[in-house]
């Protein structure tokens, strides 16, 4: 059996990956949370010249060791010209952060911009973040549903890959960090991957959290002291949601340590569980953020090309023996029907 694709969207998704059709992505579309870890570090205001600085800093160094590059359209242009000609450039299309109340964080798009837009800044990819409640009221959902099927709609129109990142939460389980949510975190990662896996929202690719949260794994590295899942269930939920994925399916680093990041990618891989690459970011890049704020740009470039360029070659490593082509999910690239 065959799955029609456009020529388009084929080639740019191949860009965005290595030979083998393994996403490799590194992701420096972080905006005003990355504005206030500077100014956290410095114990000084930061401004925007440094999101400027920083973005340009890690793309020129860490850019030849990745696939592809994420950033956003508000200050990350100027680090397109600093990334390696053989990276594909993606541009994030949303606001950062949400709006309307706490609970229900309804997504919204940079007004300025258009896929078209970001296709003529350099972007071969669009992505967009989506906070995610399967549990939510159904009207809720309803509103974030029809706003990932018009950018859907839009990037169809303009054949260029959708790349979706729908981020999980429950208001009532309280933080995500905790142990609480960590319980019901495999269901909702599953359940997402279930719900935006339909043609009806033009996803292409997946950029997805691990449907456990390390911390909380039993028997691994990682673990704190509290048990929500045993190593045994939690390779058994790897498994289940990567079974769930009829889209390629990536996955992020969501702010824990590369170590982590690689420890985790290895259960992924121990599971059998199909993944077609990564879009790690803080995980390579975060222990460079107090250099930055306190040496500057120099010490920036200096931590990266030593540690940042480590940790990403760390990642890439487990990534190659772990993760498959994108097409593989299709049956492999031989049933892909150009269009």
């Amino acid at each position: 059996m065959t799955v029609k694709m456009s020529r388009g969207k084929f080639a740019a998704l191949n860009a965005c990956a290595n030979e083998q059709g393994v996403i490799a992505a590194l992701a420096v579309d972080h905006r005003l949370n990355l504005l206030q870890a500077i100014a956290d570090a410095r114990r000084a205001d930061a401004t925007i010249r440094d999101l400027h600085v920083f973005k340009a800093t890690v793309a020129s160094v860490l850019s030849p060791h990745a696939s592809a590059l994420l950033l956003d359209p508000e200050y990350g242009l100027e680090a397109i010209a600093s990334c390696a000609p053989t990276t594909a450039v993606m541009l994030a299309y949303e606001k950062s952060g949400y709006t309307g109340e706490a609970g229900d964080r309804l997504p919204d798009l940079l007004p300025e911009w258009s896929a078209r837009r970001l296709i003529e800044a350099g972007a071969r990819a669009i992505k967009v973040l989506l906070y995610y409640n399967p549990r939510d009221h159904a009207h809720i959902n309803a509103r974030k549903q029809a706003y990932v099927e018009r950018v859907g709609a839009e990037c169809l129109a303009l054949d260029v890959p959708f790349f979706l990142e729908p981020l999980v939460y429950d208001h009532t389980l309280g933080y995500s960090q905790e142990l609480a949510f960590a319980r019901q975190k495999p269901a909702y990662v599953t359940s997402v991957i279930e719900e935006f896996g339909q043609p009806r929202y033009g996803v292409d690719v997946l950029k997805v959290e691990l449907p456990v949260n390390p911390a909380f794994v039993s028997g691994t590295r990682a673990f704190t002291g509290e048990t929500a899942y045993t190593r045994q269930q939690a390779l058994e939920y790897l498994r289940s949601a990567a079974s769930a994925a009829t889209l390629p399916l990536i996955y992020l680093s969501a702010g824990i340590s590369d170590t982590t990041f690689c420890e985790m990618l290895e259960l992924v891989a121990e599971a059998g569980a199909r993944f077609s690459g990564v879009l790690s970011g803080r995980a390579t890049w975060q222990g460079a953020i107090p250099i930055y704020a306190r040496q500057g740009q120099q010490a920036l470039e200096d931590w990266l090309a030593e540690h940042g360029v480590q940790n990403i070659q760390a990642i890439n490593r487990v990534v190659t023996v772990g993760a498959t082509g994108w097409w593989d999910v299709y049956g492999g690239r031989a049933a892909i029907e150009l269009v």
